[in-house]
């Protein structure tokens, strides 16, 4: 719990403006970063032009430039981690899908691996859409969704950072998998 609360105190003080702790706070977070990293990329296609390292320090700069968020503790900093990662993730496919679509470069296909790599990005873009519809309508599930897929936090994790119940975290958990279930199967 002692690095716990010093992580919290220095994003305490971050939200301060003491850009000092930049540093300090990066190597008591990096590693738990860094895992929510490669589980966000188990999830992409192979060859990703991201390593984790790559989205840990892109997401780490979107988040310690933040001048708005006031950090709650480090359970609340990962999910913002999480969510920041997915984001860049998210950007890098539409990029890769304009270019596929044309970019005004001519596309060859010279493989028929390309397919599968292809399919992989629109999933995830449906993805994406659906959780942000999700979101539209229930806005704490979509973010336990955000928080337990993508981030890898525990129910205790998620609730301590959204300051619920893990009994809500759970219960919301189930109807956000069932909605997305019946929207997959929809089609969508």
């Amino acid at each position: 719990m002692i690095a716990q609360s010093k992580t919290t105190m220095l994003l305490c003080e971050l939200s301060a403006g003491n850009r000092g702790v930049v540093d300090e706070l990066m190597r008591r977070v990096y590693n738990e970063l860094r895992r929510i990293a490669e589980r966000h990329l188990r999830k992409e296609r192979a060859g990703h032009t991201l390593n984790a390292t790559a989205l840990v320090h892109e997401a780490y700069i979107k988040l310690i430039d933040q001048s708005r968020v006031t950090w709650q503790n480090r359970a609340h900093f990962m999910v913002l981690a999480s969510r920041a990662m997915r984001r860049i993730l998210i950007n890098y496919a539409e990029s890769r899908r304009a270019l596929k679509r044309g970019g005004g470069q001519k596309f060859v296909t010279l493989f028929e691996e390309q397919v599968a790599v292809d399919v992989r990005i629109e999933e995830l873009l449906v993805l994406d859409e659906l959780l942000t519809e999700l979101s539209r309508t229930n806005e704490r599930a979509g973010r336990i969704v955000e928080a337990k897929f993508f981030g890898g936090l525990t129910q205790e994790e998620i609730a301590e950072a959204l300051g619920l119940s893990e009994r809500t975290v759970s219960r919301e958990w189930r109807f956000a998998r069932a909605w997305l279930k019946l929207q997959m199967k929809r089609g969508r």
